[in-house]
């Protein structure tokens, strides 16, 4: 089996593959001060509530944007399965051309959500990434990674405003159920929900007028809150929450690893 990681700012995401086929998946929170052996018990621990043995991982594979944690992960990965992860960043040998003008500074989620796309739709597509940051990820049918957009995400937006403002409280990120809110609670998750949707439309609006050749996109969302703004949105056609996990067993494959 392959045991896949999104090491990402917020949230861990972890994905065990049998064949083609996710199996388990599961989130942790982003810690740098865990060690590897508590690593290596959260995720022994996943391993065996979904019914399998770390043994069975026989190749593992990670994109990480949170370098402050990614050793100690990485190492509690080996010392619960045995095997030495693979990274994938913008060095990797994989059928993606960065066509961008600083390409090895380009995220390694990013390389694998663009990966996933080229994979799953053939077809010239712009995923949209709700993580800690929200990222516009451009690649044409011809694999031609052409850059995109960064923008806060929605939990670091939300935090920013409930930590500058004493009197606005932590709120819940769940879509209300109208935009005039009538109590604080409601006016934050209206303004921050239906703003990043508005905006997430208005991103795609912009990125499908600037496309090469005039062609139209196929527009896909994934993330940990991919399912709570995309219905918010017009311009999202398809989600897939666990695009990136996709991506990193693709890669995977290219990269020679077997499981």
């Amino acid at each position: 089996m392959l045991l896949t990681l999104d090491i990402g700012n917020t949230e861990i995401t972890v994905g065990l593959f049998r064949g083609r086929d996710l199996d388990a998946h599961w989130r942790l929170t982003t810690n740098p001060d865990r060690t590897p052996d508590e690593w290596s018990s959260a995720i022994g621990g996943f391993l065996v509530q979904a019914g399998h043995s770390p043994n069975e991982v026989r190749a593992v594979c990670f994109a990480s944007v949170a370098p402050a944690t990614t050793q100690s992960v990485v190492e509690g990965v080996a010392l619960s399965t045995g095997c030495t992860g693979v990274a994938v960043d913008a060095r990797s040998p994989l059928p993606v051309i960065l066509d961008v003008d600083e390409p090895l500074t380009v995220g390694a989620d990013r390389i694998v959500n663009v990966l996933a796309a080229i994979d799953l739709f053939a077809a010239d597509s712009l995923v949209v990434d709700f993580g800690t940051a929200t990222t516009f990820d451009c690649v044409t049918a011809d694999s031609r990674f052409i850059g995109g957009a960064i923008m806060p995400g929605l939990r670091t937006s939300a935090d920013q405003l409930t930590r500058r403002a004493a009197k606005l409280p932590a709120t819940e990120l769940k879509a209300p159920s109208r935009v005039i809110g009538r109590r604080t609670e409601e006016c934050i998750q209206a303004g921050v929900l239906f703003g990043a949707a508005d905006a997430v439309d208005g991103m795609v609006r912009r990125i499908t007028a600037e496309w090469p050749g005039g062609r139209k996109p196929r527009v896909v969302a994934t993330g940990g809150l991919a399912g709570v703004i995309a219905p918010l949105t017009a311009a999202i056609e398809l989600t897939d929450p666990d695009l990136t996990l996709r991506g990193l067993r693709i890669a995977a494959g290219h990269l020679g690893l077997e499981w």
